[in-house]
Order: C-alpha cells, then sequence, then structure tokens
C-alpha cells in the first residue's frame, strides 16, 4: 500500500489494481487549498457520490466497490493499512470510496443546464460557450434550451481551460468522445429530473471518466470499457440551487463551494498562495449547505 495521489481535497492510497480515495476536509477555491477544515465534508461528499454512483449504475458502469469499513478493512488486511492512520480514521468515518484503479481520460467533461460560472462569463464574452453558439440576449443563469457538453482540459497546476467538442475529439479520439458526451448528457438529464423533485437545480456539474481495462491493467488499450469514475454530484463538482428560490437574471443561492468562492471575491486577495482562512462564521455557514444539499437530495 502507498501514497498514490495527494490532491487539493483528497488523498489517494493504491493496492495492487485498486485504489482507496479519502475525501478530506479540506476545502480549496480558485485553485488553492485554503488553511481551513470544514467539518464533516469529507463523509458527506462520499455519501453523495456512493447515492449517485448507486442512482446512476444502469447509464454506465463507475468505478465504486465499497464505502463500508468492513469491507475495506478486509482488503487491505495484508496491506499494513495500521501504517496509515489517515486511511483507518477515514474508514471508519465513512468518508473513503474502495474503487477499481483507471486510466482517467485526460479531459473534464462539463455538462451545463443553466448559464452560470464560467459558463456565464464565456457567453458574455463571445455569444458561445466552447464553440456552441447560444441565442443572444440570455439573462445570468437562465435555464438553457437543452443541456450543452462544454468539455475542458484537465490541468495538473493552474486552471482548466475551455475547449470545443472537435478539440476533446482530437485528444481522445472520435469515438470515445461521442461516448463520454452522450452518456454525460445522459446522466446529467436523469440526476436534474430527481434533484427538481426534491427542490434543487443542479445548474451544471463536472464528471470524469476513465478506462477501466481487464485484469487490472489500464492501458487505454482496445479491450478497455470506459467507466465513471472520481466523485459525482456533489457540492464540489457541481452547482446546486434552491428550486423555489430561482430567479434568471442575477446569482443563485448556490449550496456548494460558490459560497466560499463569494466570501473569498469579498476580500483584497490576489487568489495566490497563501490562501487566506475561513472565518468561523463562514466556516459553519458552508457546512450548513453541505449537509442540507445531502439531506435533501438523499432523503
Amino acid at each position: 500500500m502507498k501514497l498514490f495521489k495527494r490532491g487539493k481535497v483528497r488523498n489517494i492510497y493504491e493496492v495492487g489494481d485498486k485504489l482507496l480515495i479519502i475525501a478530506t476536509d479540506r476545502i480549496s477555491a480558485f485553485d488553492c487549498v485554503l488553511p481551513s477544515l470544514i467539518p464533516g465534508k469529507g463523509k458527506i461528499l462520499t455519501a453523495l457520490s456512493e447515492f449517485w454512483f448507486n442512482y446512476t449504475k444502469d447509464i454506465i458502469e463507475n468505478h465504486l466497490i465499497s464505502t463500508d469499513y468492513q469491507v475495506i478493512k478486509q482488503e487491505f488486511k495484508n496491506s499494513r493499512i495500521q501504517e496509515f492512520p489517515d486511511c483507518r480514521r477515514a474508514s471508519k468515518e465513512g468518508a473513503c470510496m474502495l474503487v477499481v484503479k483507471t486510466k482517467p481520460v485526460p479531459i473534464e467533461c462539463v455538462v451545463r443546464g443553466y448559464l452560470a460560472g464560467s459558463g456565464w462569463k464565456e457567453y458574455q464574452d463571445k455569444g458561445s460557450i466552447c464553440g456552441i453558439e447560444l441565442k443572444k440576449g440570455l439573462l445570468q443563469s437562465a435555464e438553457l434550451p437543452e443541456p450543452i457538453f462544454t468539455p475542458s482540459t484537465k490541468a495538473e497546476k493552474g486552471h482548466d481551460m475551455n475547449i470545443s467538442f472537435e478539440t476533446a475529439e482530437k485528444i481522445v479520439g472520435k469515438e470515445p468522445a461521442c461516448f463520454i458526451r452522450d452518456k454525460s448528457l445522459e446522466i446529467y438529464k436523469k440526476a436534474s429530473g430527481y434533484a427538481e423533485k426534491r427542490g434543487f437545480i443542479i445548474a451544471d456539474t463536472k464528471f470524469e471518466f476513465g478506462y477501466s481495462a481487464k485484469g487490472g491493467s489500464a492501458s487505454g488499450g482496445k479491450d478497455n470499457k470506459i467507466i465513471l469514475i472520481d466523485e459525482l454530484f456533489t457540492p464540489d463538482s457541481s452547482r446546486f440551487w434552491l428550486k423555489d428560490e430561482y430567479e434568471p437574471g442575477r446569482a443563485q443561492k448556490s449550496f456548494d463551494k460558490q459560497f466560499v468562492r463569494d466570501y473569498l471575491n469579498s476580500l483584497s486577495w490576489d487568489k495566490k498562495p497563501p490562501a487566506p482562512s475561513l472565518p468561523e462564521e463562514i466556516i459553519e455557514k458552508t457546512k450548513e449547505r453541505y449537509l442540507t444539499a445531502y439531506k435533501r437530495l438523499t432523503g
């Protein structure tokens, strides 16, 4: 067992052909990890991802094996998990997922049903998003006639950049690009319909896919199949709005980390490390938003 990757908010450990993904209580904004923690955030994100992976598995296979501590403990019994206190603690707290190891598809798969965030900014500048022309005069937060697939680069450092579908095809190949586009739209439509019944609008979201190979190899060869990976419809990867408070023409009350971004935008911070600490009030309100989203979406 070894540390495979330490991301902005997750620690990933590798054992053979499986990964243990720990969702920590860290939070990032503007590509910076903040020094403040959001208590319980990792557990909430893990539980939400597990819910959505199960809800959408009829559309596409995903990488989730289990979030159960006993299953994880058994899997790693010969891998000296006791030497990794964060793994043991996170497993007991329900803040980690045991998953299939894959070779990630090297683009971010973003689906937008509403005009917000970077999509709204690009529309204001160009009248389009990722090369998709939109009609003139749309308002901020406006619902789009149909959800659109707007891929982006997957940057190891710095900001992801929106790209056209044609560029995505060049990066991953025509057939894989069409497959992940179609599956992304199908997953988004199913989840959005469910969320609206629970009083939430999913304005936009991000998916990641990976090649799952026979025998645990992830070469990306012809015997590989593409499955859904990473997290799914969490406040870190999606934009949630309350349906009964929705009003186009303005920014919406958000149940995701946009609340933290808005606070940071009110400061004179230059968006470069080191990031400022969050006051206790912002930490508590952020936790409350994450928890509200979890309770209302999962029941």
